[in-house]
């Protein structure tokens, strides 16, 4: 999928999760996976837990190559707009379906079917998209990585079979990269799925402002927060369903993460591997009969 990554894409990216990216596909656990040898079964301390889920999102990532359709809505500037995507292995086709609640406009819908055609018709768009969300990937799963090490975990309550921790900065831990060093700067909770061993949630904010090159790189403030979580879309599948980053300053890491984000993905259907963007078009262009509510992510 990270974006898409998964906090697949990539999942980190809370700031720095992973589309997803994004993914752009996510992954699913197999059975002789290190995480899946002992479902359910509690491991010693709570790095050793974070450890052997991080290993089964690394494997999901490397593996799990189908593509998906989905319901992606997104608040920006006081507006919110509802977009149907799907996704492809020539790039991922969107169409915007309503704006604040409301249905497109006739003239608003054929704006959008143009852009859809457009998009199909332009091979250096297509081009652009896949290596922007290849980056991105790389970048998340370096930092995905990372969770192991950079941060020290401490158990902090189990519901079913979700287990919940929270974290600080392991002050022993040297950041390799600026996406690293403002990742090392946080601190806040994490949720895994104990009986897949899948990160569930990865929340949390900046304890003080980051600044490179003097503030001239880039400069980011103290309480900048960000909230990612993903959900299982179908058997062993899991996907991005909430992305949330609110980081005040200037910086640019991330080419399909801004540092102001919400957006919602929902109502999942898995679409032929072999999709081509042709064939995607057609099923986006369909006419819509009514919005889907989409779900709250939890």
């Amino acid at each position: 999928m990270f974006l898409r990554t998964s906090v697949a894409t990539a999942l980190l990216i809370g700031f720095a999760a992973t589309f997803s990216a994004p993914s752009q596909t996510p992954a699913k656990p197999s059975p002789a996976s290190p995480a899946s040898k002992n479902p359910g079964g509690q491991i010693g301390s709570a790095n050793e837990l974070v450890k052997a889920t991080v290993e089964n999102e690394l494997h999901a990532i490397d593996n799990d190559h189908s593509h998906w359709s989905y319901r992606l809505v997104n608040r920006k500037a006081g507006t919110t707009e509802t977009k149907d995507v799907i996704e492809t292995p020539h790039g991922n086709l969107e169409r915007v379906i309503a704006r604040n609640g409301q249905p497109l406009s006739p003239d608003e819908q054929k704006q959008e079917d143009a852009k859809v055609q457009k998009f199909v018709s332009d091979t250096a768009a297509q081009q652009k998209q896949r290596k922007d969300l290849d980056d991105d990937g790389k970048k998340t799963r370096d930092l995905l990585a990372m969770l192991p090490d950079a941060l020290t975990y401490t158990y902090a309550g189990r519901q079913g079979s979700n287990t919940k921790l929270t974290f600080k900065p392991n002050p022993s831990f040297h950041p390799p990269s600026h996406e690293a060093t403002v990742f090392h700067a946080m601190e806040g909770q994490m949720v895994i799925n104990t009986r897949e061993h899948r990160l569930v949630e990865f929340s949390g904010h900046l304890t003080h402002d980051v600044k490179f090159g003097g503030g001239i790189l880039g400069d980011l403030k103290q309480g900048g927060s960000f909230d990612v979580r993903q959900q299982e879309a179908g058997p062993g599948h899991w996907e991005i369903s909430l992305l949330k980053v609110n980081i005040h300053g200037k910086a640019l890491f991330f080419k399909t993460i801004s540092v102001q984000q919400d957006e919602q993905h929902s109502t999942f259907k898995r679409v032929p591997d072999a999709l081509s963007l042709d064939q995607a078009k057609n099923l986006v262009m369909k006419p819509q009969s009514q919005l889907t509510k989409p779900q709250s992510g939890d």
